[in-house]
C-alpha cells in the first residue's frame, strides 16, 4: 500500500504551507540523488518525497487527498495538470531555478528546457447579472492570448532560414560550472535552453523570431445556472500556446455577480423586502412579492405571499422553491420575503378622524405590552417628580 504523504514528509495533517515547504526542503537536500552519488535508493526516496510535496502543496489536491486518500489524487497526484511536471521542477520551485539546476535536470516537462514547454494559464474576469446566474447563459468572450505565428509556423525564422547552435552553450542548452562541493548547472541565458539561436537577420518579420504572436481569440463560454459570485470556470487548453510544440495552458474565467437593486443572495436563498399597508399587517391578507425572472412567467414573475394577522416590520415569510437553482440542477433555494409595514402619510381630514376613532376604540387594551410599558413610565415619572398621584 502507498505510504501516507504526511508520514513521508514527517509532518502533522494540520501543517501549514510554510511548515510543509520547510519539511520538504530539509528532506530534499538530504536525499537528492546528486548528493548521494546517483544512488537508486536515494532517487526512489527523493521521488517519494517530491510526489508527496507536489500533492500537499496544491490546495485542491490536498483537499481531495485528505478526503479520499490516494484515490482522490489519481494514484498519487502524478502526471498532468497545472502543478509540477517532474521531481526537479518541484526542487526548482522550492529552492529557486539556479539552485535547482545545480543538481541537473532529469526527464521531460519543464525540466528539459530545450524541449516542449506547456503554455501559460490565463485568467479572464467576467461580470454577470443575478438574472444571468439564475438562468445560466452562453456568451462569446474575447480573450487576448498568444498564438503560433502563421507566417513561420512557430519556427521564428524566415522561409529557408535555420537556427544554428548557440555559441555560449555549444548547443547543449545548459551551462555547467564547478562551484566547490557542487557542480552548478543552469539554463543557458542566451538561448533560453533551446541550444540553438537564430541570426537576427533571419528572424520572421511577423513574430520577430519569437514564433508566437499576440492575438484576441473569440470563445463561446457556457455559464451554468446557479453560479455564485467568485465562481471559476476552467476551459482546458484555451490558454497561451506552448513553446516548441508544447501543449496549451488553460483559461480560467472568474465570475463576479453585480449587486441587484431588489434581491440579495444568501447561498441558495433570495432575500427581498416588500412593503405592506398597515391595515394588511393588522388584519392579515394576501400580497404579491417580486421574484427573479424565469421563462415560466415571461419576465413578470411574482409570488403570492400570505401575511399573518398582526405582522410586524422585519417579519419574514418563506416561499419554497423560488430561490436560486443548485448547480446540480435538481434543487432550488427559497424566496425569503421581509415585510415592511408602511405607516400612511398625508392623510385627509376624513382619514385622520377615522384613525383617531380607531385609536379611541382600541385604546391600550389591544396592546398589553404597551399598556404595561405605559404603567412603568407613569411610575418612573412619579418617582422623579415626587407626584404620587401621577402614578395612579
Amino acid at each position: 500500500m502507498a505510504r501516507d504523504y504526511y508520514e513521508i514528509l514527517g509532518v502533522e495533517r494540520t501543517v501549514d504551507a510554510p511548515g510543509l515547504k520547510a519539511a520538504y526542503r530539509k528532506l530534499a537536500m538530504v536525499h537528492h540523488p546528486d548528493r548521494n552519488g546517483g544512488s537508486e535508493e536515494s532517487l526512489a526516496t527523493f521521488k517519494e518525497i517530491s510526489e508527496a510535496y507536489s500533492v500537499l502543496s496544491d490546495d485542491q489536491k490536498r483537499a481531495a487527498y485528505d478526503r479520499f486518500g490516494h484515490a482522490g489524487v489519481n494514484g498519487g497526484g502524478q502526471g498532468g495538470g497545472q502543478g509540477f511536471h517532474d521531481i526537479n521542477d518541484i526542487f526548482s520551485q522550492v529552492f529557486g531555478e539556479a539552485f535547482g539546476d545545480a543538481f541537473g535536470g532529469r526527464g521531460g516537462g519543464r525540466g528539459a528546457r530545450g524541449g516542449p514547454q506547456r503554455g501559460s494559464d490565463l485568467r479572464f474576469d467576467l461580470e454577470i447579472t443575478l438574472e444571468d446566474a439564475y438562468r445560466g447563459l452562453e456568451r462569446e468572450i474575447a480573450v487576448p492570448t498568444t498564438m503560433t505565428c502563421d507566417t513561420c509556423s512557430g519556427s521564428g525564422a524566415k522561409a529557408g532560414a535555420q537556427p544554428t547552435n548557440c555559441s555560449t552553450c555549444g548547443g547543449q542548452g545548459r551551462i555547467r560550472q564547478a562551484n566547490g562541493f557542487f557542480a552548478m548547472e543552469r539554463t543557458c541565458p542566451h538561448c533560453g535552453g533551446a541550444g540553438k539561436r537564430l541570426n537576427p537577420a533571419d528572424a520572421c518579420p511577423s513574430c520577430r523570431g519569437h514564433g508566437q504572436v499576440r492575438k484576441t481569440r473569440s470563445l463561446n463560454l457556457k455559464i451554468p445556472a446557479g453560479v455564485d459570485d467568485g465562481s471559476r470556470i476552467r476551459l482546458s487548453g484555451e490558454g497561451d500556446v506552448g513553446m516548441r510544440g508544447g501543449p496549451r495552458g488553460d483559461l480560467y474565467v472568474f465570475l463576479s455577480v453585480k449587486p441587484h437593486e431588489l434581491f440579495e443572495r444568501d447561498n441558495l436563498d433570495l432575500l427581498v423586502q416588500t412593503p405592506i399597508p398597515v391595515w394588511t399587517a393588522a388584519l392579515g391578507g394576501q400580497i404579491e412579492a417580486p421574484c427573479l425572472v424565469s421563462e415560466a412567467c415571461d419576465g413578470q414573475c411574482r409570488a403570492g405571499v400570505k401575511v399573518p394577522e398582526g405582522a410586524q416590520t422585519g417579519q419574514t415569510v418563506r416561499i419554497k422553491g423560488k430561490g436560486m437553482p443548485h448547480l446540480n440542477g435538481k434543487t432550488r433555494g427559497d424566496l425569503v420575503v421581509e415585510l415592511l409595514v408602511e405607516t400612511p402619510t398625508n392623510l385627509t381630514g376624513r382619514q385622520r378622524d377615522l384613525m383617531k376613532e380607531l385609536g379611541e376604540i382600541c385604546g391600550e387594551s389591544q396592546s398589553p405590552r404597551n399598556a404595561g410599558f405605559a404603567g412603568k413610565a407613569k411610575r418612573f415619572w412619579a418617582d422623579i417628580t415626587g407626584d404620587k398621584e401621577a402614578a395612579q
